[in-house]
């Protein structure tokens, strides 16, 4: 077996214990130890997408027991470029989080990061959904310990919140899975997409049931209307570098409507023809709708931030809902595009608030470094808000183009369009008024004697090093948008070529 499929999982999983245990009263060790095993999960990360690339589908069976008898991870196209994005931008928030002290601020930072990156990767790699349910618990739980680092009433009540409304979904979940296995036997992905088609459309009632409880629990993850609600307040109450991690986690949603509701439920199969479409694409317009009004309408920079996230949502799944593959590979280049934008704005948000009395959309004094903040946030926003020259642009370009059906293209292409103009003037708003009013407000200094001296928020190269790659990525997205279009086109092919995936899980040889 190919054992570098399950590193991603495992590698985390063992070193979170040992910084827990063995490294809780050293920060210095402790973020050593996490930066290095970061730093190998990109590098494993790369390999796997080197290795997927060629178009194979790669198993890894626990205990040598085949499916769908035993538990197995999945790598293919899609599953390796969702753990590349995520060990990528995990790298990039926990640089930032070192050097700015946040991972200093509490206990057990760098074991829950560790712990985080376990679940998600897990997410994206395991090939049933009884495990999707687990991976999504390490998510709840360690998520949970991040969101509430470094203590606080406000981040305290944002993250009960946080829980109760997963909690819910989780039960969901339980439900689901029950009814999907009364009603096919299994839980194996490939295994369903291989049942579920042989069960008569009068007969699929529970399968259809059974797939809406999903759709209901993957839009929560993925923060959908309408239980999107949960976002704004844990995303704008979350320490900076936490919210830039958590720009993954709705993604995690997203992955799992794809996965599971194109190879299980998706199109050509009688008993769930076009149900994850129908009740998919109008949340996903009004979803566009409330981020695009909350952008707009906030009075605070983290809290506008988690609006447009949830724009960006909502925009993901309206090409989502469309479940054809030339609106999958456009969803994809915009998953990528906004994981990094949003990131990219937190970590920002951060250098900005931190410098400031407070992160209310009001006039104050500019802060130090004034002009190199405007100008990080600037390209940012235009990045979130799909202005070029940036890869924003070109994701929401390649979505309107895969939304020319005649029944959608009306609605999708208003949303969209209406969306990102109120975008604009959300964020062009909260610009002005954190950069351009504040500088008119800049009291006159005494500087004599003090040009070479820094002043004691002035932000070092390390810290503002994470938000410029996040920017790097972006612009790097653009000016390769040919060939990364290319390989998400040959991604979305394999997604919806069904055959070959259950071919591939389910007819491996043994091994010897």
């Amino acid at each position: 077996m190919m054992h570098w499929i399950i590193l991603p999982v495992v590698l985390p999983a063992m070193v979170a214990p040992l910084i827990g245990f063995v490294m809780r009263w050293d920060i210095t060790l402790a973020r050593s130890a996490s930066v290095a095993t970061t730093i190998l999960l990109v590098g494993i990360s790369i390999g796997l997408a080197v290795m997927a690339s060629g178009g194979e589908t790669f198993l890894y069976k626990l205990g040598n027991w085949p499916a769908p008898f035993g538990i197995v991870l999945v790598l293919d196209r899609l599953s390796a470029l969702m753990v590349l994005l995520t060990t990528v931008l995990a790298l990039i928030v926990l640089i930032h989080a070192i050097a700015t002290g946040w991972d200093n601020r509490g206990r057990h930072f760098h074991a829950l990061f560790q712990f985080q990156l376990m679940g998600i990767c897990g997410a994206f790699l395991t090939g049933d959904v009884f495990n999707l349910f687990v991976f999504f618990e390490v998510l709840l739980i360690a998520s949970y310990g991040l969101m509430i680092h470094s203590g606080g009433k406000d981040r305290m009540r944002a993250g009960l919140q946080y829980v109760v409304m997963n909690l819910a979904g989780s039960t969901l979940f339980l439900f689901a899975l029950g009814t999907l296995y009364a009603s096919t036997g299994t839980l194996n992905i490939a295994d369903l997409a291989e049942r579920i088609p042989q069960i008569p459309p009068e007969e699929a009632a529970l399968v259809r049931v059974a797939a809406i409880l999903l759709m209901i629990v993957f839009a929560v993850k993925a923060a959908l209307f309408p239980v999107q609600f949960w976002l704004p307040a844990t995303y704008a109450n979350a320490p900076a570098p936490v919210a830039a991690l958590f720009a993954i986690m709705t993604k995690v949603g997203a992955y799992a409507i794809l996965r599971v509701h194109t190879t299980a439920f998706g199109p050509g199969i009688p008993g769930t023809e076009g149900l994850a479409g129908t009740w998919l694409f109008p949340a996903a317009i009004v979803t566009i709708a409330i981020g695009a009004i909350g952008v707009l309408g906030a009075r605070r920079l983290m809290p506008l931030i988690g609006f447009s996230v949830v724009g960006s949502m909502g925009t993901l799944l309206v090409a989502v809902a469309a479940f054809s593959p030339t609106a999958t590979s456009a969803a994809l280049y915009y998953m990528v595009h906004s994981t990094f934008a949003a990131a990219c704005l937190f970590l920002i948000a951060d250098l900005v608030v931190s410098r400031r009395s407070a992160d209310r959309l009001i006039p104050e004094p500019a802060t130090v470094q004034n002009g190199l903040f405007a100008a990080l946030f600037f390209a940012a926003a235009i990045a979130m808000a799909g202005m070029p020259p940036l890869s924003g642009f070109l994701g929401k370009l390649l979505v309107l183009d895969a939304m020319r059906e005649p029944g959608v293209m009306g609605w999708a292409w208003s949303a969209i369009l209406i969306g990102s103009l109120l975008t604009i003037l959300g964020f062009a708003r909260a610009g002005s008024t954190l950069f351009w009013k504040s500088t008119a407000m800049t009291p006159e200094a005494d500087n004599s004697g003090l040009e070479d001296v820094a002043p004691p928020n002035h932000a070092t190269a390390l810290q503002v090093a994470p938000s410029m790659l996040a920017l790097a990525v972006l612009a790097a997205l653009a000016a390769f948008a040919g060939p990364v279009s290319a390989y998400l086109e040959d991604t979305s092919a394999q997604l919806f070529d069904r055959d070959g995936y259950v071919a591939a899980v389910l007819e491996q040889p043994e091994e010897g």
